[in-house]
């Protein structure tokens, strides 16, 4: 007699656009009732990339199957089964996940931008399958390595940013490097789970078992925490209102004043004026920040967390040892600055301007190239960015996004690349781009 095999994730069939619409079609008759109506029963197949067109797919069966990529945003899958679904990268903004079961799930990477979870299943769980000899063994999940092998549920890198979590069973879960800032989480079992790196900006613990949860590097300003059980927290280079920075309030003149004279300095090449130096100030709260004029600022230990500067212009800056996690930093002008082990994590770099600037002709010709060394910028996206001969040397990119990037001699000495979308990148003349630690996807 022959065992049963279970779909392993290199073997799914593969589900075409048409007929994942008529399975909608089916399932949302089934839901009202009509004749000729079929829960959709998805397991076991890749979804991968397909568009779910924001239909309510509540009860739906998607257990174990592949959903990279795919647009799920919108709908409404309410008490549906993720058990141990692939669903990295997947656009699930603003959809309803009431009561789903996300056991043993893969979500790094996802947006889930104002989706509700509100008692979702976030606990461990694996698919077991026949083994060589006909014993039941744990078939190994697709992206995983051979040292991360627990099966619980993983949102590293996910955006969850005003999402429902209340609720939730999620213990031994790994939210590191994800963005939670202003999520309701309250009432939920969390013991164990990994919020490392994460960003923890007014999140709701109340009530929630935090017993040895890791918050260590974490933002934790606003975090609400009454009645939560704290045993065994670890919090360490976490960062509270105490660590934000100064405001700018400590500065001698007003932001204004400051800014002329940084204008004056500039267009005198140093004659006149004084330069901006905004060091270890936060700022999170200055508004429309991306249009002053920033070129050549000094700001080493600047907060710049969460801010808009999308088109800014700040060329030249040193800007070393500053936090610019959550920044949309869309098409910014960032030539010739430094950025010596700063944090971008889930930054937005689409399209940016990254190259060096050209000073002096013939053989005096110099390049002052943008150096982001020692960085960490885990799930960053680069998409389109103009990296050329950018110094990138032990930069943590895990996770990133750089594809149509343009990396020509770009320095990569070092770097971390594991799980980096490189598809289409220019890597002309890029230094040992082939020592780097990489699993980058092609």
């Amino acid at each position: 007699m022959s065992k049963k095999h279970t779909p392993g994730p290199d073997d799914l069939k593969k589900v075409t656009q048409s007929e994942l619409d008529y399975a909608i079609e089916l399932h949302e008759f089934y839901l009202l009732g009509k004749k000729g109506g079929a829960r959709a029963n998805l397991k076991f197949v890749d979804l991968s990339n397909l568009n779910f067109k924001k239909a309510d797919l509540s009860q739906a069966d998607f257990t174990g199957s592949k959903m990279n990529g795919a647009n799920l945003s919108g709908g409404k899958f309410i008490g549906a089964c993720f058990f141990a679904c692939d669903m990295r990268t997947a656009n699930l903004e603003r959809a309803i996940f009431k009561r789903a079961d996300f056991r043993g799930a893969q979500v790094s990477g996802a947006n889930l931008t104002g989706a509700d979870l509100d008692q979702a299943d976030l606990r461990e769980g694996r698919i077991m399958e026949s083994g060589e000899h006909g014993q039941l063994v744990s078939r190994k999940r697709s992206g995983d390595t051979e040292e991360r092998q627990s099966w619980g549920t993983i949102f590293t890198g996910a955006k969850l940013s005003d999402t429902n979590l209340s609720g939730v069973k999620a213990s031994a879960a790994d939210f590191s490097d994800a963005d939670l800032s202003g999520v309701i989480i309250n009432d939920a079992e969390l013991e164990g789970v990994n919020f490392e790196g994460a960003n923890l900006t007014d999140t709701d613990f109340s009530g929630s078992n935090m017993k040895n949860a890791n918050l260590q590097n974490s933002v934790l300003t606003g975090i609400n925490m009454d009645g939560a059980i704290q045993d065994g927290i670890k919090r360490e280079g976490s960062l509270d209102e105490e660590n934000m920075g100064e405001t700018l309030e400590y500065l001698s003149e007003n932001l204004g004043e400051l800014l002329d004279s940084h204008k004056l300095w500039v267009s005198t090449a140093g004659r006149d004026g004084d330069q901006l130096d905004l060091s270890g100030i936060d700022m999170r709260d200055v508004l429309n920040l991306r249009k002053y004029p920033l070129i050549a600022i000094k700001a080493v230990g600047g907060n710049f967390l969460r801010q808009d500067l999308r088109e800014v212009n700040m060329q030249s800056a040193l800007l070393d040892r500053s936090d610019f996690r959550d920044c949309n930093m869309e098409k910014a002008d960032l030539r010739g600055s430094s950025f010596k082990n700063c944090f971008f994590s889930r930054a937005n770099m689409s399209g940016s301007v990254l190259s060096p600037l050209e000073f002096g002709k013939g053989e005096s010709k110099r390049l002052k190239r943008v150096d982001f060394s020692g960085s960490q910028m885990r799930y960053v996206n680069l998409r389109g960015a103009d990296l050329r001969d950018c110094i990138l040397s032990n930069v943590d990119l895990s996770n990133a996004i750089l594809a149509e990037a343009n990396l020509s001699r770009a320095d990569l000495t070092g770097a971390i690349l594991d799980g980096a979308n490189l598809t289409d990148a220019i890597l002309e003349d890029a230094v040992k781009v082939g020592n780097a630690t990489a699993r980058a996807r092609q």
